[in-house]
């Protein structure tokens, strides 16, 4: 039988699977690179103000780590974008590789790959279709942001070159994938597996940016999110760059598909570790079992965080070298806070680490879905066990696992801003209030997923895709013009900005009452409905 018979099929199934997802999350990409491009070009009209903001980034060793180095300071295309230049690469490559994970390894472990092989299926079409969706998928991603910033104003072989950069960098993580999702048996570490390799990636571009003389500019070439900005798009456009990343796609799949002839189907090259033939007293309950399942994300993630914290506080000292004009300072003011430029400035960072926070809220509540799906929630309820029990432990996991994420970003960018600015015993308290207003609006959107779990099970995924439309209405509503009743859909418009912001009790407790609301309504659903 033809090796890839079925390809065809497999790749429909998939489409149809993610005809809602895909879509949305490229508007959120194309969405997001445009708004930039067109606040920058609005708050940059002074070709001095342009390059005094550039040059302040790169002498910012915390801005270059972060985000890179801007190679042509005069290049209102690139300091527009160059927030998204690694940072983007770093998204669209996950993208691309949970893409192929998705409809390879969770496939698989599913069971439903094994009922299709029965069929007329050949061993590589399940990784030949998962390549071919999560490569169209960034390829149409990136081509229509290119054409968004084109109708903002940047010129089109920049913004050509910036939208292949960012399917480049899908394509290669794409290919990391294939071969994790070889090497595991569960999609949960095929997918920790690729988000490793990216924060290697990404750190070893930060290594390589971070040398004032160049001396460690060849590690960036290590990196395929340092290949991606090596494209130095709007600075020069080196198209040739783009050929490193599909050679080391090839080699990937190369590899991927001589591993998938060395496994059994559902196996994976390195086999499980067995657990002990009893369960610690530790792990008898519910709750433990959820803070065993959830335990390893929520490190990755706080030490994440913790970095990210610090990074952002200690870019708030040096931020008012990035606006030198009075109409540039009203506009991150009204974008960010109200007092001064670097509460401006970290009230907008504090909302964009709740956003991140928001991801890990809904990954963590749709674990629940995976293990009713996986037939490890059955078994469980089989037992003394109540769905109320089983169900809180998980809801438990994903709010306060948000708050610990959110209050150590605070106390990161706290203790690194109040070192750089002289005052850490006022900023400490300042930046974890920050923090910790954000929760209520993070609450909502994981609340949204366990109602949704509890209802419509089939459509919990839906929980991404509201994700992605409160995050484009709530940052982009006011640069896009949207009326205000549109932007107020979104609860992160809600969230009081702090530091340097008036803070009003009210919209927290009209969020925090929401979340509670859904939540129960979550709880009372899940009962009245069959498990699996």
């Amino acid at each position: 039988m033809n090796d890839f018979v079925g390809t065809g099929t497999l790749v429909r199934l998939a489409l149809r699977r993610d005809r809602i997802l895909i879509p949305i999350w490229i508007v959120v990409f194309v969405m997001t690179a445009a708004g930039s491009a067109k606040a920058t070009m609005d708050l940059y009209s002074d070709p001095k103000a342009l390059v005094d903001a550039a040059q302040t980034s790169n002498a910012s060793p915390a801005l270059v780590s972060l985000y890179g180095r801007i190679f042509d300071e005069s290049s209102l295309g690139e300091v527009s974008l160059f927030k998204l230049t690694a940072f983007g690469a770093l998204l669209v490559g996950l993208l691309g590789g949970m893409l192929v994970v998705r409809h390879t390894r969770s496939e698989e472990e599913s069971g439903r790959l094994e009922l299709l092989s029965a069929g007329v299926l050949g061993r590589y079409a399940a990784l030949t279709s998962a390549l071919i969706v999560s490569g169209a998928t960034v390829i149409v991603l990136g081509l229509l942001t290119a054409l968004s910033l084109m109708g903002s104003g940047l010129d089109a072989q920049g913004s050509f070159a910036f939208g292949l950069m960012w399917a480049a960098a899908g394509l290669s993580f794409a290919g990391v994938a294939a071969v994790t999702s070889q090497v595991s048996e569960s999609a949960r570490a095929a997918n920790g597996l690729t988000a490793i390799v990216l924060g290697v990636a990404y750190v070893l571009r930060a290594i390589g940016d971070s040398s004032a003389d160049g001396s460690t500019q060849w590690v960036s070439w290590l990196s395929p999110i340092g290949w991606s900005q090596q494209v130095r798009a709007y600075a020069g456009d080196r198209w040739a760059v783009l050929l490193v990343p599909l050679v080391f796609l090839a080699l990937l799949v190369t590899a991927a598909t001589a591993l998938i002839r060395r496994r059994d189907l559902g196996a994976g090259l390195v086999p499980p570790r067995p657990g002990p033939p009893r369960a610690a007293k530790s792990l008898r309950s519910p709750l433990a079992l959820a803070w065993r399942l959830h335990r390893g994300s929520l490190y990755a993630w706080g030490f994440a965080f913790l970095l990210l914290g610090l990074l952002v506080g200690n870019i708030a000292s040096n931020v008012d070298g990035f606006v030198t004009s009075d109409s540039a300072k009203e506009m991150v003011q009204k974008l960010g806070g109200v007092e001064g430029i670097t509460d401006a400035f970290l009230a907008t960072e504090m909302g964009m680490v709740g956003l991140l926070a928001s991801a890990f809220g809904i990954q963590a509540a749709l674990r629940l879905r995976s293990e009713e799906t996986a037939l490890r929630a059955e078994p469980l309820l089989a037992t003394g066990v109540s769905r109320a029990q089983w169900l809180a432990s998980h809801v438990l996991m994903a709010l306060l696992g948000t708050g610990v994420l959110i209050l150590v970003a605070g106390l990161g960018s706290g203790i690194s801003s109040g070192a750089s600015l002289g005052n850490v015993g006022r900023q400490v308290p300042r930046m974890l209030a920050a923090a910790a207003v954000q929760l209520p609006a993070i609450w909502l959107v994981a609340a949204l997923v366990v109602i949704l779990f509890g209802f419509a099970p089939k459509l919990v995924t839906g929980g991404w895709v509201l994700y992605g439309v409160f995050l484009l209405i709530g940052q982009f509503g006011e640069v896009f013009n949207l009326p205000q009743s549109v932007i107020n859909l979104s609860p992160y418009g809600h969230t009081p900005r702090l530091p340097g912001g008036d803070f009003s009790v009210t919209p927290v407790l009209w969020l925090t009452g929401i979340a509670a609301a859904l939540t129960i309504a979550g709880f009372a659903t899940f009962r009245r409905r069959d498990v699996g």
